[in-house]
């Protein structure tokens, strides 16, 4: 079995439903008291969190390589960058370390062409949703990406950052959300990216009327089969 290396803390909400998702599905795939052999470094999400309301991409980069190198020097055989947003600077870790890193999106992307779900909204935090790494890389795969209106947008990333990565799951938070898919599969999305990692702690397939794609969940799932594979 291979080393999975957790660069988390981003928010560790979100890293410790990876841990617990990673140790599942060895367990389901393996039996008996298997786990997963994984090696985790959590940042101080605050000192992230400043960088990126101040724009420093470069130092966040920096930051977070540094972080990754720790990992590959620790026995870690692939990296799993624990959220979305900061895939923003995935080309800036992947130049630093010589083991993969398993992209969110690539692995989003995949279950929702499987799916047959070629036009997806994208929920996230306004980095995700503003910037465009993600939505790009999801293009790549032939997803055409739409994202909810700036009311929308708005609502979105306060959720996530006044409530989800503080461990706050409220209900009225969830209908806003559930409203917003709604709308949007009504404009004729076909599935939904829950593209920050805090969000499937809020959002299930019962509150959509659309396929969602929980990229927590797939991602910890594309890492166990990366880590169980035989070559």
């Amino acid at each position: 079995m291979r080393n999975i290396g957790l660069l988390g803390g981003m928010s560790w909400q979100s890293s410790a439903l990876y841990y617990r998702l990673l140790n599942e599905g060895v367990q389901q795939r393996l039996g008996g008291l298997h786990s997963a052999r994984c090696t985790l470094r959590s940042v101080d999400f605050a000192e992230v969190e400043a960088l990126q309301s101040a724009g420093a991409w470069d130092e966040a980069g920096r930051l977070l390589a540094e972080e990754a190198r720790q990992l590959e020097r620790a026995g870690a055989d692939v990296l799993v960058l624990c959220t979305n947003t900061m895939h923003l600077v995935a080309e800036t870790i992947e130049s630093a370390i010589s083991i993969p890193l398993l992209h969110i999106g690539d692995v989003t992307a995949q279950a929702a062409r499987e799916a047959g779900v070629r036009t997806v909204a994208l929920l996230g935090t306004a980095f995700t949703m503003e910037q465009p790494f993600l939505r790009e890389r999801l293009a790549r795969h032939g997803l055409d990406v739409v994202l909810p209106d700036a009311d929308e947008r708005a609502d979105v990333h306060r959720v996530i950052y006044d409530e989800l990565v503080l461990g706050q799951v409220r209900d009225g938070s969830r209908r806003r959300f559930a409203e917003i898919i709604g709308r949007l599969a009504d404009d004729g999305v076909e599935g939904v990216v829950l593209g920050c990692t805090e969000v499937e702690l809020l959002i299930t397939q019962d509150d959509s009327p659309v396929p969602v794609f929980p990229t927590t969940r797939l991602h910890a799932e594309a890492a166990v089969a990366h880590a169980l594979r035989d070559d």
